[in-house]
């Protein structure tokens, strides 16, 4: 499995045929659809959690939070059961799994470079760091695709109960492949959809409520929008989503700002081309910076402010067709997770902002925020968000 994962921005037959089982199997609309209430129940809990902090008055850590909702969203999605709360969180030490699965994924490794200098890796310590935390995902999923083996041994799952590890079980056991999954592949695509999955969404939702709080302006327009279209209803709907133009540009704002991904997954170039006047040839690694292109001052006006008011009246959107606006990326290699990740995202912004009314700690202003980002493939502020929430309804 980890060959696999290491190995998974190079094309391939493999790589063809595992993104055609995301795009066709586990990531559909009609799949992302079927989720809708699990999103709903995690955006319950997430709003209790919130409630039962704000009742004593109060400043709390929303980081933590929202971080428990997007862990929350992909297991349940993905594995069909909520680790927090049945305490596999903390026993597998879970969070600090997946942060060490960033950093690695994110460093540099000069093996990756000049294939004749992997033992360098071996003195740094890194191999042994990617060995370790290989072997801690590999029990983990062991555990989790044998709960999910003894399920079926007992009876049929119906189609709108099946989480993502039983659509891949239904891929494996299916004779028709041109290329059959085994236990390693599937346990590869788990822990992509997982660690991509939650900490991108907590990531946007972090620095949204961020920098919402450090523009009141726009704090107050995207709740006013909220609000109005959702009315006396204590929850959002996600087909509300489609009347909410402001909000939909403020995520925008988002990820043209902070993308869960600055630099996007390595591409490789298939043919020598020239470009400017530079000759790159066959098989050449290339990295996209997609924060760069998001603050570039030729693209966009007052590139390092937030406005979301520059998306209200533009075409630009963030699904691969401008390339001003590229969080996941464009083309064969774009993110296939695009509609989960985005519609996971809305509905807890929008939640948050219809719930609560929001401020930071007495005596601390937006300017004393540290807003230090951590290295890795993924890069979330080093410091967490601690808020004051006050009830709306």
């Amino acid at each position: 499995m980890a060959a696999q994962i290491l190995h998974s921005h190079l094309y391939g037959p493999y790589w063809r045929h595992v993104r055609k089982i995301c795009i066709l199997e586990l990531l559909s609309q009609r799949r992302v659809d079927l989720f809708a209430p699990v999103r709903a129940a995690e955006v319950k809990c997430m709003i209790s959690r919130i409630s039962t902090a704000a009742a004593e008055g109060k400043a709390m850590n929303l980081s933590k939070i929202l971080g428990l909702y997007a862990n929350g969203v992909l297991g349940q999605s993905a594995f069909g059961k909520d680790f927090y709360g049945g305490g596999d969180y903390d026993r597998h030490g879970f969070q600090e799994m997946l942060e060490e699965y960033q950093v690695l994924l994110g460093g540099f490794s000069i093996g990756d470079f000049f294939p004749g200098m992997e033992w360098v890796g071996a003195i740094t310590g890194f191999n042994a760091r990617l060995e370790t935390t290989f072997r801690r995902f590999d029990k983990f999923f062991d555990e989790i695709i044998e709960e999910h083996m003894q399920k079926r041994r007992k009876g049929r799952i119906q189609e709108e109960g099946k989480d993502l590890v039983d659509v891949l079980l239904d891929v494996k056991e299916g004779d028709n492949l041109e290329m059959p999954l085994t236990m390693d592949n599937v346990k590869a695509v788990i822990l992509d959809m997982f660690a991509a999955g939650t900490d991108t969404t907590f990531i946007s939702l972090d620095w949204g409520m961020t920098e919402l709080l450090m523009n009141p302006g726009a704090l107050k327009q995207a709740q006013k929008e909220v609000r109005r279209i959702t009315g006396e209803k204590q929850f959002v709907s996600e087909s509300d989503l489609c009347n909410m133009p402001y909000l939909k540009s403020v995520v925008k704002e988002i990820f043209r700002l902070h993308p869960p991904a600055p630099v996007l997954v390595p591409r490789e170039s298939m043919e020598q081309v020239t470009i400017d006047g530079y000759n790159i040839p066959t098989k050449t690694r290339i990295y996209i910076n997609a924060w760069a292109i998001g603050r570039d001052p030729e693209l966009w006006e007052h590139p390092d402010e937030f406005k979301p008011e520059r998306f209200l009246n533009s075409p630009i959107d963030y699904k691969g067709q401008h390339y001003e606006l590229i969080p996941f990326g464009s083309g064969r290699r774009s993110c296939p997770a695009i509609n989960f990740s985005t519609v996971s995202v809305e509905l807890a912004l929008a939640q948050l902002l219809h719930s609560f009314d929001w401020e930071l700690p007495p005596g601390v202003a937006a300017k004393d925020l540290d807003l230090t980002e951590v290295f890795g493939i993924t890069m979330h502020r080093i410091q967490q968000l601690v808020v004051i929430a006050k009830p709306y309804l």
